[in-house]
C-alpha cells in the first residue's frame, strides 16, 4: 500500500512536471495540423506572401481580431511589421473557441514572442463582432 502511495504521488509529480515544460502542447498540435503548412513551424512564414507570427507587431496591435482571423480567413491586405501581405488566408470554422485559445497561446509564447496569453473568456468576446459575419475579416 506505501509503494503505491508512493508511486501515485511520483506520477503525479511527473504528470505535473511534464504540464509545466509544454504549456500548450495542444496549442502546437492545432498550430502544426493547421496553420504551420503557411506561417511555417518557426513562425517566420514566407517572405513578401505569408505574414511572419514570430515577432509579428499585428499580434500586439490587433490582438482582438486574430480569433476572427482563425475563424473566418483574412482577404485584403495586412500590415505585419511596415510590410503589406495581401495573400488570402482561409479561416478554419470548425476550430473550438478553446481551440482558437490554444493556437493564440502557443503564438504567443513560441519563437522568442512574448505577448501575454489570451484567456478563453477574451477568445469569446473577441468572436462576438465576427460570428454572423463569415466573410473573411
Amino acid at each position: 500500500m506505501k509503494n503505491s502511495l508512493i508511486f501515485t504521488v511520483f506520477a503525479a509529480l511527473l504528470f505535473l512536471a511534464s504540464c509545466e515544460t509544454y504549456p500548450y502542447q495542444q496549442g502546437k498540435i492545432l498550430y502544426t495540423n493547421f496553420c504551420e503548412n503557411c506561417h511555417m513551424a518557426d513562425g517566420t512564414g514566407l517572405v513578401g506572401v505569408i505574414p511572419p507570427l514570430a515577432g509579428a507587431d499585428f499580434l500586439t496591435k490587433n490582438g482582438e481580431a486574430v480569433p476572427c482571423i482563425i475563424r473566418n480567413g483574412i482577404k485584403g491586405d495586412l500590415d505585419v511589421n511596415g510590410r503589406i501581405y495581401s495573400t488570402e488566408m482561409a479561416g478554419i470554422e470548425r476550430l473550438t473557441e478553446f481551440e482558437i485559445t490554444n493556437i493564440i497561446n502557443y503564438i504567443h509564447t513560441s519563437w522568442g514572442n512574448e505577448i501575454p496569453i489570451v484567456e478563453h473568456l477574451q477568445v469569446r468576446e473577441w468572436l462576438k463582432p465576427c460570428e454572423k459575419n463569415t466573410k473573411p475579416f
